[in-house]
């Protein structure tokens, strides 16, 4: 039985990174070509990088900053405290 879609999540990082050798991402691609969730979760991934590598900081405005501010603190309290 060959690996399920767990298995290769594990291993998406790097083979978005080109860091696995040729034949794990040749099982990856094989996979995503069969899978249209996997294919569908390495797109979205795919995109978010070159969002991230390509994107500019955007400021907020600062009633949304200090509202995020605020419940980022107040989360970080609430599971870890002051």
């Amino acid at each position: 039985m060959g690996k399920k879609c767990l298995d290769y999540i594990q291993e998406l990082n790097d083979y978005l990174d080109g860091e696995l050798d040729e034949q794990l991402c040749g099982e990856i691609e094989k996979h995503i070509g069969q899978c249209e969730n996997c294919r569908i979760m390495v797109d979205t991934l795919r995109q978010t990088v070159t969002l991230c590598r390509e994107g500019r900081p955007e400021k907020l405005p600062a009633a949304l900053e200090a509202k995020l501010g605020n419940l980022l603190r107040q989360r970080w309290e609430k599971k870890f405290g002051r």
